[in-house]
């Protein structure tokens, strides 16, 4: 089965560059390209890719209100993978609050890229670890929570907060299983368990609930 994946770039030669190295890998189809945020919501309402490589800076509309739109058009199916060229905490804070599943650099190697593809359109999320520390960076700098929990929060069995405090540190299900003395399949198990009850979309939005509601606070593990 190919996935899906909409370029969504206003330079050309990039959009055509993304086209040929996607198009080497035999497990991907692109299926168009969009010229701007605008153009990138309208395609992604018909043509509804699995994933949509979306560049930040866009005339008409921005690729962190085009991920919204996207989003908020209420095709679960179809994941956001930001790539932009400005590696600054204020891009991957507000890329991941707009509900983009991943985040990478354009000058990131094509099998990263692929690879990224893959994890996003599979239903996970890519916190490389060096997003994972600007993450926490941008949230050391805001206000304290009004709340240690939410009411959401309340519903996690005691395991599944630990499992989520590991997450929200950037932690792999590999990790999270060495930590806990259990087996990946038994994380895999609670992290979807976490999803559904917090009706978050994926790992990212958990992360960012995570620390937005006090579960967990910069700096301290």
């Amino acid at each position: 089965m190919k996935h899906r994946v909409l370029i969504a770039d206003d330079q050309s030669l990039l959009r055509r560059g993304f086209r040929l190295i996607l198009e080497s890998e035999p497990t991907i189809d692109v299926v168009g390209e969009a010229v701007d945020g605008l153009d990138a919501v309208s395609m992604a309402r018909v043509l509804r890719p699995d994933v949509v490589l979306m560049d930040i800076r866009m005339p008409n509309v921005d690729g962190l209100e085009a991920t919204r739109r996207i989003l908020a058009n209420g095709n679960g199916s179809t994941k956001v993978l930001i790539l932009t060229t400005f590696d600054l905490d204020e891009y991957v804070y507000e890329a991941l609050r707009s509900g983009a599943s991943a985040f990478l650099l354009k000058d990131a190697p094509p099998e990263q890229l692929i690879h990224a593809i893959h994890v996003v359109a599979a239903g996970d999320a890519l916190l490389a670890p060096s997003v994972t520390r600007r993450l926490i960076h941008e949230f050391a700098k805001r206000p304290t929570p009004r709340e240690a929990t939410g009411p959401d929060l309340r519903e996690l069995t005691a395991r599944e907060v630990e499992v989520l405090k590991l997450v929200a540190r950037g932690d792999s299900n590999a990790e999270i299983a060495h930590a806990l003395y259990v087996s990946e399949t038994t994380v895999k198990t609670h992290v979807a368990r976490i999803l559904a009850k917090l009706g978050a979309r994926d790992r990212t939005q958990a992360v960012v609930l995570a620390y937005e509601s006090g579960l967990v606070q910069p700096g301290v593990r």
